[in-house]
């Protein structure tokens, strides 16, 4: 696990103050648990992620593209779709759920 993620494989509990991987809004009641590099591309260490959040990264990129791009925030945020739900998500509340659109 990557020393700037909790998780639930070491038990640690997530601070007060976390904030989600992807968009950087503190977290809110309900989180999830998002694998950067793919489980079924020997992906092991997770990051904490909204459940929206989490949503929109599996509907913008298959298991390939994030193999490939994994912990690299700046190049996931590139693409076009991610890029406007981030600038969307930014000032919601933590615990802010829409319809997540399907997987292109």
């Amino acid at each position: 696990m990557r020393p700037d993620a909790e998780g639930p494989e070491n038990g640690s509990p997530l601070s007060a103050d976390g904030a989600c991987w992807l968009c950087q809004r503190p977290l809110g009641r309900k989180v999830e648990w998002h694998h950067p590099v793919p489980k079924s591309r020997g992906g092991r260490e997770v990051v904490p992620l909204h459940p929206i959040c989490h949503r929109t990264v599996h509907a913008c990129f298959d298991n390939a593209q994030l193999a490939r791009l994994g912990w690299d925030r700046a190049a996931l945020s590139q693409d076009a779709a991610l890029s406007r739900f981030l600038a969307w998500i930014a000032n919601k509340p933590p615990d802010f759920h829409a319809r997540t659109a399907p997987r292109r």
